[in-house]
């Protein structure tokens, strides 16, 4: 499928477009520096729009409006001009119930797409964090993370104060269906929302960070997670805390996936890995290499054999309990997904891994 992405430079814009390539549709990336000239040949050729552009740090209150109202005008307009089908997802935001210019910016650009006869998806987000976001502009979570993780300090108008949180990989996840022809998760009317909603205090948010910082700096490394917040709230202060120039791989197969979230010559690696339901993985064993392992989603079983004497350590984990589990040097371990949803296990090592330093030895568990 031919997708145009407006606003595809920005925080939700990225992550959109790497998604939409890696399921191998062709992305049209429009953003500041395109031409009109562009937006039109896009747009004539176009099977789906998701509109991302908009302003929310203009220079005057004239900019809401052109950036929000008018140019989301335009790209209806056109689309009407070419007879198009193509439906339109447009990202608004729970401001535009609010009577700020911004919020009305944005409810002027809904109710013309609402009432342009266009295929239409107005998904009103709330305030949305995640690795890449920009800290010091528009979003707290981003920049406590960032200030945290270089120990700067933040500042705290009032603790008690709760935002409502989208997490970028569950608007991606809808935005994507949308695209792929399923059925939206929650409809208000003629308003879309993305679920889950977080709720959290601009306290809690703050004193989470520092845990997750204090643990990986301790001998125990990784933090004990209590919801799916939490971890979504932990994979995005990883990226915050990752040492310059490192890259982070990740990979994806029938089993499921794994991915490298934080890299550090003085911590290690951590990573995330899930694993579908009823996969096992691993089956190798280390000589000096420590790692830990904590499901933090769903159930598991981790299984470790000395390769000297053959003796068996088996851990069944819940994601419920945020249980720890040490991997012993010279015993080849797996672990399997016994549940009936996708686990999530964290995985820390002690060290970068590196193909000329990789003390990883083939050996299956079971014998």
């Amino acid at each position: 499928m031919k997708v145009l992405v407006t606003g595809a430079n920005g925080f939700i814009g990225k992550h959109i477009c790497k998604k939409l390539e890696a399921k191998s549709h062709t992305v049209y990336k429009y953003d500041l520096d395109s031409t009109e000239e562009q937006l039109i040949e896009y747009i004539s050729s176009c099977d789906f729009v998701i509109h991302l552009a908009g302003i929310n740090r203009p220079m005057s209150v004239e900019e809401f409006y052109d950036g929000n109202t008018n140019f989301t005008k335009k790209v209806a307009d056109l689309l009407l001009k070419f007879n198009k089908n193509a439906p339109i997802i447009m990202s608004s935001s729970i401001q535009a119930s609010l009577d700020n210019d911004y919020g009305k910016s944005k409810k002027m650009g809904e109710d013309y797409l609402l009432n342009s006869g266009l295929k239409v998806y107005v998904y009103r987000l709330a305030n949305v964090f995640g690795k890449w976001c920009r800290p010091n502009y528009n979003s707290a979570c981003a920049t406590f993370c960032y200030n945290i993780a270089h120990d700067l300090d933040i500042t705290i108008r009032d603790r008690d104060y709760v935002v409502h949180f989208n997490y970028i990989d569950d608007i991606v996840k809808e935005f994507i269906n949308i695209v792929e022809g399923k059925e939206p998760a929650q409809k208000d009317g003629d308003i879309y929302s993305v679920l889950p909603v977080h709720d959290c205090s601009l306290g809690r948010l703050a004193d989470l960070l520092y845990y997750f910082k204090g643990e990986i700096e301790s001998d125990r490394h990784l933090p004990s997670i209590h919801d799916d917040f939490e971890l979504k709230l932990f994979k995005t202060f990883c990226d915050y805390l990752s040492d310059e120039g490192y890259s982070f791989n990740y990979a994806a197969d029938t089993r499921g996936s794994f991915e490298e979230l934080y890299k550090s010559k003085k911590w290690g690696q951590i990573s995330e890995n899930i694993a579908f339901p009823g996969i096992t993985k691993g089956g190798h064993y280390h000589t000096y290499k420590k790692e830990i392992f904590m499901t933090v989603k769903g159930q598991c079983v981790i299984r470790q054999r000395n390769i000297k004497n053959d003796d068996l350590i088996v851990d069944e984990v819940d994601g419920k309990d945020s249980k720890k589990v040490n991997i012993i040097p010279y015993y080849t371990h797996d672990i399997k997904n016994v549940g009936n949803s996708d686990s999530v296990t964290i995985m820390w090592i002690n060290e970068i891994y590196s193909d000329a330093t990789h003390d990883t030895y083939r050996e299956p568990v079971e014998k």
